[in-house]
């Protein structure tokens, strides 16, 4: 039986800033990516829980390539990034891409108008094309990989003129966190980062019940691409394999 591919995603974390038209367009362009462009290969982690200590955001940072999207040279988004899980793979910051471009500044904060969409847009398709260069990474050898033969053993921060700075690459950026096999009623199929989704659910004190399951394949649907047919099959073996992990630990105990 050919087992599936493992559908890697790569972290969008958007400027928090609501003070500035750049910080609009941020996170107007990390939706488009999300949403419309990208939407098999990306997942949003919010800056706000990143900065009250969201595990989940603070994890996928650790484990996954993360592109962040500044709005400004204050750098919020990249800077909670390197300091709470590893330095970004790729960081963006929309002042500068603005000047690159050659675009006229947003004015507005809620409402764009046609020339503030059409930037949103062009950032937001900068944006996919680093995606599909990091998701390609990971296909043909591992992100540390694809970052060595890029630049030195450099993480890529794109600048407004298009250039990249070489940054140290963090050792658990380098190759993703495994996967293993989970045996559905349909099949075995491969997820990624099983054991320590399972780890953080037991160090939290969850029981294996109902909402802890939906909580906990939330938490897959990040790493995973999880077919919506196949929840119910994925949260029926993901409560056999939680249950098992509870009791081997209470053994050991």
């Amino acid at each position: 039986m050919t087992m599936p591919e493992i559908i890697r995603k790569v972290g969008l974390i958007a400027c928090g800033g609501e003070e500035l038209p750049e910080g609009t367009i941020s996170r107007i362009a990390a939706r488009l990516v999300l949403e419309e462009l990208r939407p098999l290969h990306t997942v949003t982690l919010c800056l706000p829980l990143f900065l009250a200590g969201g595990e989940a955001e603070r994890a996928f940072a650790r484990r996954q390539p993360t592109i962040t999207i500044d709005g400004c040279e204050k750098l919020c988004a990249r800077r909670a990034t390197a300091t709470y899980s590893g330095r970004p793979a790729v960081s963006f910051i929309v002042s500068e891409f603005i000047d690159y471009k050659g675009l006229r500044p947003p004015i507005h904060r809620r409402t764009l108008d046609e020339d503030e969409i059409a930037l949103t847009r062009a950032l937001a398709e900068a944006v996919a094309a680093e995606v599909d260069t990091l998701v390609e990474a990971q296909r043909s050898g591992g992100l540390g990989g694809m970052l060595s033969a890029q630049k030195g053993d450099g993480q890529k921060v794109v600048f407004a003129d298009g250039t990249d700075e070489g940054l140290p690459v963090c050792a658990c950026q380098s190759g993703g966190p495994p996967a293993r096999s989970l045996q559905l009623a349909s099949g075995a199929v491969q997820v990624v980062a099983l054991d320590a989704i399972l780890a953080q659910f037991a160090r939290e004190g969850r029981p294996a019940d109902a909402s802890t399951l939906q909580d906990m394949l939330a938490l897959v649907k990040i790493y995973n691409a999880v077919p919506p047919e196949a929840e119910t099959d994925y949260a029926a073996a993901l409560q056999r394999e939680y249950a098992g992990f509870l009791a081997r630990r209470e053994k050991q105990a």
